[in-house]
């Protein structure tokens, strides 16, 4: 008799921040996938997906390790990256969550790690090359904004992989993240009256759905892609056919005008995001997704797609320099040619005002 051979044990997965967001997206094809031999969900609260097993705490719980013995595969998907968060608040959450979530899987022995960060780590600038290879070196500007908290968190993995060399760590990077939830310094920049650029450069546009993201995530934590991955639809869009398919016009102006306002405005208080953030929306940061393309992957949304969803999405909100206006504000600020940048300035009036009551 020939003996036959056993098949592998399928793994246990699990995921944080699994009750919302990305996070249960990814549970729910998790659920449905027939490459695990269960799933666990793990957040502050129990959500609705079923057939999963629930674990209800904080990733940022010393006791973690305690609550994921079992567990071989883990995929971190708890963080706050809202653009409105207080920014040491949310900081402090993303690295305490970060480091307690390493820490506990290799006090546990959880086989694979995968974290999700940015794309943006590898910086916007105007001489990127088109595509950026998934092994560029991270060129982001450190600064108090989301992309400071990616870096951050990528630091963290990195000495997380150095300290505990048996565990896998698997990093994605997608580019800008579109579709239902999704509320970024990108998806903002399309609730503008006009698209910023900045004289002498061209941005070029590369989504990432969310759909494509989720789809990248399970073959992540499948182990079919390690180490860092990039994420997005494939190619890019020109500023020109962005224009044309939104309806939005460009308006132009110095790199220094633009920058320098922003900053004066974050520093006031007014915009939610650091001057840099605006680099992501006139330099180009585009990704060639090259790990999973060789891994048979392949993205279900267009550039053009996802750029229409973008926009069918943005439910009549005006924002201007990443700062979204009351109805009555935005009438005022939109009616301005110079909205993009310099258009806040009935905004700084609004602020002063209310200051000084």
């Amino acid at each position: 008799m020939v003996p036959t051979s056993k098949r592998p044990r399928q793994p246990v997965v699990a995921v944080t921040g699994a009750a919302s967001g990305l996070g249960r997206e990814l549970l729910s094809r998790l659920a449905t996938s027939g490459d695990f031999r269960r799933v666990v969900a793990i957040d502050e609260q129990r959500g609705d997906v079923q057939d999963v097993t629930w674990r209800v705490l904080d990733v940022r719980d010393p006791l973690l390790a305690n609550r994921i013995s079992d567990i071989d595969v883990l995929v971190h998907l708890a963080g706050d990256f809202a653009l409105d968060s207080d920014p040491s608040e949310r900081r402090a959450y993303n690295l305490r969550a970060a480091q307690t979530v390493l820490t506990a899987s290799a006090a546990a022995r959880v086989r694979r790690v995968v974290l999700v960060t940015s794309a943006m780590v590898y910086g916007a600038a105007a001489d990127n090359p088109v595509p950026l290879p998934e092994e560029s070196a991270v060129a982001a500007e450190p600064d108090t904004g989301v992309v400071g908290d990616y870096l951050e968190i990528e630091g963290v993995a990195r000495l997380a992989a150095r300290s505990h060399p048996g565990l896998e760590l698997t990093v994605l990077r997608p580019a800008a993240v579109v579709g239902p939830g999704m509320d970024t310094v990108i998806t903002r920049h399309f609730e503008a009256p006009r698209l910023l650029t900045v004289k002498g450069c061209s941005p070029r546009w590369q989504f990432c759905h969310v759909d494509d993201l989720v789809s990248a995530l399970e073959m992540a934590a499948r182990g079919l892609v390690t180490g860092v991955v990039a994420v997005g639809s494939d190619s890019w869009l020109e500023q020109e056919k962005v224009e044309e398919l939104s309806g939005i016009r460009g308006f132009e102006l110095p790199a220094g005008l633009t920058f320098g306002t922003a900053q004066r405005l974050h520093r006031l208080g007014i915009t939610p995001a650091p001057a840099t953030d605006l680099h992501y929306v006139v330099y180009p940061w585009v990704v060639d997704c090259a790990k999973l393309r060789e891994a048979g992957w392949k993205p279900a949304w267009s550039n053009e797609a996802a750029l229409e969803q973008l926009l069918e999405l943005r439910e009549n909100r005006t924002t201007v320099v990443g700062r979204r206006l009351p109805v009555k504000e935005a009438t005022l600020t939109a009616a301005g040619a110079t909205v993009a940048v310099i258009g806040t300035a009935a905004i700084v009036r609004q602020v002063r005002k209310k200051r000084r009551i």
